[in-house]
């Protein structure tokens, strides 16, 4: 039989671990008596953890979040996960959390055995993070957008579109998505009656929110596809759809989901007929037409720009130009 202590730790670790558990069950897991059980729950809860207890056939105990934060127990592989987020956080894409993620880290850091500093000293050594050049948002307002999609509370807020233009949104917040590069909400507008999606740089909630809504069901059942296709349409200044005439998984393999969104388009065989494959549509969009242009030639794949004319047109100009600069064909 465990000794009391190591058993608590024992128990707080299982409880932690999913949401509910029956007492013959922890009972089991410990080696004790549900009457054990019992009583350990109870020092636990002196302590200061929030555990509640149901009885019956479905009975059982769940781990609730108290008024103060306990200790956490963590596996090996948990704490080398909160450790590597916590670095990738102080240097990520949302202000106002880099020195609190430091704070975090350097705590979590100090309490680690040293087989697992080891292993973070040397992932932290091993990578170079380089300094992106898009937008942060404020964690502040990201936040505030979090519990409005919670709560299903309609946010108001100033929003500055991509011309620059300012204007007054209420919205029903529906989702944020993370696309690896740029936060965005999706919501339904009530102005324009239809979905939109908002960059999240760009919005500044006012306060107090306004009253609660039903939840609509989205058109598609897919916010992050949803997302994709208005952050490479509406979100940016030149949206583009372009078919890449080689397989789906060959270009899943080279693009981020923040490329843009990517489907499979069998109707269009080209160059990827003779790999096996069908083609693959892309909807995706920059904020200039030379960037789209440069993105698109570094996939190394045969493409036709089907929106906009414009990217056509400077491609056009654009192999000319190579064609002259490299010089009449010898052999």
């Amino acid at each position: 039989m465990l000794e009391t202590s190591v058993r608590l730790l024992r128990l707080l670790s299982l409880l932690q671990a999913r949401p509910g558990w029956s007492g013959a069950e922890l009972a089991d897991r410990l080696g004790v008596t549900t009457r054990t059980v019992r009583n350990d729950v109870e020092r636990l809860r002196i302590l200061g953890y929030e555990i509640h207890s149901t009885t019956g056939t479905a009975g059982g105990y769940r781990l609730g979040a108290g008024k103060a934060l306990p200790p956490l127990i963590l596996d090996d592989e948990e704490a080398v996960a909160v450790a590597v987020s916590l670095h990738a956080a102080a240097g990520g894409t949302v202000t106002g959390i880099e020195e609190t993620s430091l704070r975090a880290l350097t705590k979590l850091r100090q309490l680690l055995p040293s087989r697992l500093r080891r292993r973070i000293d040397a992932l932290r050594e091993a990578t170079l993070s380089v300094p992106g050049r898009v937008p942060t948002v404020d964690a502040g307002t990201l936040a505030v957008i979090a519990a409005a999609v919670r709560d299903r509370e309609r946010l108001r807020f100033d929003y500055r579109g991509h011309d620059g233009e300012e204007s007054v949104r209420t919205v029903e917040p529906h989702r944020l998505v993370h696309t690896g590069r740029r936060w965005y909400l999706l919501a339904w507008d009530d102005e324009r009656g239809d979905w939109r999606t908002f960059r999240a740089d760009r919005v500044r909630p006012r306060t107090p929110n306004g009253p609660r809504f039903a939840p609509r069901p989205l058109p598609d059942g897919d916010a992050a596809a949803h997302v994709l296709r208005g952050a490479g349409s509406a979100a940016l200044r030149y949206p583009a759809r372009v078919r890449l005439h080689a397989p789906l998984e060959v270009i899943s393999e080279r693009l981020t989901p923040a490329a843009g969104l990517l489907r499979a388009d069998d109707g269009a065989a080209g160059a990827a007929g003779a790999a096996g494959g069908g083609g693959c549509l892309l909807e995706t969009g920059a904020d200039s037409l030379d960037d789209l242009a440069a993105f698109l030639g570094s996939l190394d794949v045969p493409f036709t720009v089907l929106d906009p004319p414009e990217l056509r047109v400077l491609l056009r100009t654009l192999a000319a130009r190579y064609a002259e600069a490299a010089g009449p064909a010898r052999g």
